[in-house]
Order: structure tokens, then C-alpha cells, then sequence
């Protein structure tokens, strides 16, 4: 089974996560986390929420293999923080090979788009691939519903240019809803 939890900056999703993992681990299960060697805004290597909870995570990138050689076949479920950042690639290898051969869980959070309003490889795959679609709500600062991320720059206003991936949390990013994005 492949879950993708999806939401904007700031949704919940690490917290949604750690929640999880919690709840598995308290009753048994063996859960292998795992995070993006791109994010390294609490450091290298953890998953953690903006309200303090965190766990120890490997790291993947573009070019770690998802297959049992990685230990996958001892463990219950597999969580995966920033899934956004994973390649079309690595997502059919995880729906194909962890899930639909091995029969394990994996559960991946991640962004849907970037600040330009297009969607992130990884997401787009998980989109089309994942058994379950799990959208977490965001409010925009106008108090609707947030469905996008704005970068903002050094001057305060928006930004609609640029890398799409910049690490920068709260301080560059906030989730807003169509019509402030626009």
C-alpha cells in the first residue's frame, strides 16, 4: 500500500509523520524513517516539527535504490519525509518493488507544488501512483483554505522566479490560497 500525505508549507505533514511513527512503534510495529539529504534545516539526518518533536532518519537522494537490500524486508512500514524531492524513477520503484512485490507499507509526506505553482516530480508520481491520497489543510493568512506556497524574497514581496528548491522554512515560504498567490 502507498499513502501520500500532501499539504503546503507549514501544514503539518513532519508533525503527521512523527504522529504516525509514534503510534506504529507503540504497538510493535518496526518503522524505518527515511528524509531527503536536501533538507538539513534541523540538521542532517532528523525529521522534525516545527513544535519540537523529531526523529533520527536516513537520508536518500536522487540515487539511492529502494529495494530490500536496504533492509526494507525487516521492517513493518516505511515513512518518508519530503517525498516531493524523490524521482519519478525511485517512486515506481518503491509502488512496484516495496509495495506491490514485498507487500509493505510506505507512507510518504511531502509537498504537492513549489512557489511557482507547478507540481514537484515526486509528487506528481505519487499523485498518479499511490493507493491513498491524504490531503492535510493549511489556512492562507486571509483565513481560506491554503493550496500553494509563495517564496518570498529580501523584500518582503513575493517572488515567482528563481531555483525552485531553496531550503529556507518559515523565514521564505509561507502556504496562501489561490487568490493571494495570484
Amino acid at each position: 500500500m502507498l499513502d501520500f500525505y500532501y499539504s503546503t508549507m507549514q501544514g503539518g505533514k513532519s508533525t503527521a509523520l512523527l504522529q504516525r511513527r509514534y503510534n506504529l512503534t507503540s504497538i510493535g510495529q518496526r518503522v524505518l524513517v527515511m528524509t531527503s539529504a536536501l533538507d538539513d534545516r534541523y540538521g542532517v539526518g532528523k525529521v522534525t516539527s516545527r513544535m519540537g518533536p523529531q526523529c533520527e532518519a536516513v537520508l536518500f537522494n536522487k540515487e539511492t535504490l529502494f529495494d530490500p537490500a536496504l533492509g526494507l524486508d525487516q521492517i513493518d512500514e516505511l515513512l518518508i519525509d519530503e517525498s516531493q524531492f524523490l524521482t519519478r524513477a525511485q517512486v515506481k520503484q518503491i509502488h512496484q518493488r516495496l509495495c506491490v512485490r514485498m507487500g509493505l507499507r510506505v507512507s510518504c509526506y511531502g509537498l504537492r507544488t513549489d512557489f511557482k505553482g507547478d507540481a514537484f516530480e515526486g509528487a506528481s508520481a505519487l499523485l498518479a501512483l499511490a493507493d491513498s491520497l491524504h490531503e492535510i489543510s493549511t489556512l492562507c493568512r486571509c483565513g481560506e483554505k491554503a493550496t500553494m506556497n509563495q517564496r518570498i524574497g529580501l523584500n518582503g514581496a513575493p517572488e515567482r522566479t528563481g531555483e525552485v528548491v531553496e531550503i529556507g522554512g518559515d523565514v521564505r515560504y509561507r502556504p496562501v490560497c489561490p487568490k493571494c498567490f495570484y
